[in-house]
């Protein structure tokens, strides 16, 4: 009788592209914060007001495992349905 095969484990990513992906989602975050703030509908008078997007869809250019791990890692939050978040450290 043969042993059944397992399947190899997918290699984790290396710190260089967990790196970079934490630097996209960062930047993405703060974009789409900014463009929340920026919306039109607030009094010309006022002082506006704090967007309220905490958690957002990651960038498309990293895998999935890239997300899982920096999650697992306690640097982003996963906050179901695709959607993650910075942790407060």
């Amino acid at each position: 009788m043969t042993e059944p095969e397992s399947t190899p484990e997918p290699e984790a990513p290396s710190k260089e592209t967990l790196r970079l992906a934490m630097k996209a989602f960062r930047k993405r975050l703060k974009l789409m914060q900014l463009d929340e703030e920026s919306t039109l509908g607030h009094g010309p008078m006022s002082s506006g007001r704090k967007s309220s997007i905490a958690a957002i869809r990651p960038p498309d250019q990293f895998p999935k495992a890239v997300w899982q791990e920096l999650a697992r890692q306690g640097k982003l939050r996963h906050d179901g349905g695709g959607l993650y978040a910075i942790t407060e450290t």
